[in-house]
Formats: structure tokens, C-alpha cells, sequence
């Protein structure tokens, strides 16, 4: 069963139910970045329905010719560099800082939660704007690679050892410790936030489901409904992620 909440005051029906419970855990999507200009890489329009991401962002094809997913991922990445927090990341951030989200579990890789402020974050997918030695694992600041200061493609000084974004590629495992975290997170969870995610990539889309199974309220926000809301959502917030958080929050830490 699920509710379709459109007006204020339902806003301020899962505010109260967010006070009952306390500390919450939040799960993000694509959907929470577009309005910071980040297209959904999955929509029409989106990079996969112009590039075909067997070419550009598998490990294998970053192995076979790192010369050409290099220069993918250079115009992949500047968009996701200029972006900045819009009030969904915002309020996130003010709302972990008041004692009320305990951890942002993101399948984004566009940094825009700890760049609002967020510090507890687990990144499903890792971070753009990180890059890693494959071989060495040393860390390096992107923009860094970008201007080709340890060549093109980028090899590491340390030990020669290809860099690339510190992002999961097609082909390869999830990070160990990040998902371990986030079954953690949502198997304890007393109430889930999901936003802007459309709850079919694996295995984000399952989290959800584990925190209902062990009693988790399930609150959504997304601009239309998704296979998670017929399937667990108990409180539907139908629009903007930025307009529906930035009222939680009024509500959640002022009661306005």
C-alpha cells in the first residue's frame, strides 16, 4: 500500500513520522542531481542512448584502448566537475548535521553530497572526481588527470600503473567495504528515504527491500512513480527533489 503525497500537508505527515523515529537512513539516485544539470545517464537523451557503454565504460575497454575511454571520460567528467549542491543536497546536509540522517548511501558519482556538506557518505559506485592507480592504488585529484599531467592516457609516477576514475565500471565488482556498509545501514534502518532513484540497478534497487523486510518505513520522492512504489513505498512525495527536501526540513527542524 502506498499513499500519493502531493500537498503540505502530507509533507508535514512524514516530517512528524522522521521526528518519531529519529535518525534515518537515506538512499540517492540520478534523480537528486538533475536538477544540478546532471543529465540521468539512463534517460533519452541520456550519455548510454548516444554512446554505447560496451565501448566506453567497461574495464575491459578501458584495458583494450585506454587511449579512446580516456577521452570519454574527459567530456563524461566535465559536467559533473562544474556542477555545485541544489537544496535536495542542501538539506541533506543540514539534516545529518541536526542528528536526523545518519548516513547518505549514493549511487552517484558526482560528489555533490559531501560537497553540500554531507559526511557520512557511502558511495555504491565510487566518485568521478577521485582518481586511482589500478596497480599502486594511489589516489590522485582528477582534475589533475585532466590536464594530462601524468600523460594521456594517465600512468602513474609511483609505479607506472594506468590511473583511472575512481568509478565502477561495467565489469567490475562494487567496493566491498561500501556495500557491506550499505547492507548494514539498510537492514537497521528504522525509516529509508529514497530519492530520484528509479530502484532497477543492481544491487542499490535492493536496499529498499531489505529495510522493509526488517520493519522500515519506506518513504520515496520522485517525479513519477517508480517499481519500488507499488512494491514498498509507504509514503509517495511526488515532484522535485529539491522542492519536497527543502519543506522536510523547514518542517523536520523549524515546523514550518
Amino acid at each position: 500500500m502506498w499513499m500519493n503525497l502531493i500537498n503540505q500537508a502530507d509533507i508535514e505527515e512524514v516530517a512528524r513520522k522522521i521526528l518519531q523515529i529519529g535518525e534515518i537512513v537515506v538512499l540517492s539516485g540520478a534523480g537528486i542531481s538533475t536538477e544540478s544539470g546532471i543529465p540521468d545517464f539512463r534517460s533519452p537523451g541520456g550519455i548510454w542512448s548516444r554512446y554505447d557503454f560496451n565501448e566506453y565504460a567497461t574495464i575491459d575497454a578501458l584495458l583494450a584502448n585506454p587511449v579512446k575511454v580516456f577521452g570519454f571520460f574527459k567530456q563524461f567528467i566535465k559536467p559533473l566537475s562544474k556542477a555545485t549542491p541544489n537544496p535536495a543536497h542542501n538539506s541533506l546536509a543540514r539534516l545529518e548535521e541536526a542528528g536526523v540522517v545518519k548516513v547518505v548511501i549514493t549511487q552517484n558519482i558526482d560528489n555533490l553530497h559531501q560537497r553540500a556538506g554531507s559526511k557520512n557518505v557511502v558511495e555504491l559506485h565510487g566518485n568521478a572526481l577521485r582518481s586511482r592507480c589500478m596497480k599502486c592504488l594511489k589516489v590522485y585529484p582528477t582534475d589533475e588527470i585532466e590536464t594530462n599531467k601524468y600523460g594521456f592516457p594517465p600512468i602513474c609516477p609511483d609505479c607506472n600503473g594506468l590511473i583511472k576514475p575512481d568509478v565502477i565500471l561495467f565489469g567490475e565488482m562494487l567496493p566491498e567495504e561500501a556495500l557491506k556498509k550499505a547492507y548494514e545501514y539498510s537492514s537497521n534502518a528504522k525509516l529509508m528515504l529514497v530519492i530520484g532513484t528509479s530502484g532497477t540497478v543492481a544491487p542499490a534497487s535492493g536496499l529498499p527491500y531489505i529495510a522493509k523486510k526488517n520493519g522500515a518505513d519506506i518513504v520515496e520522492i520522485n517525479i513519477e512513480p517508480t517499481i519500488l512504489t507499488k512494491d514498498v513505498t509507504d509514503y509517495f512525495l511526488q515532484g522535485k527533489a529539491s522542492e519536497i527536501m527543502e519543506s522536510l526540513k523547514e518542517k523536520i527542524l523549524y515546523g514550518k
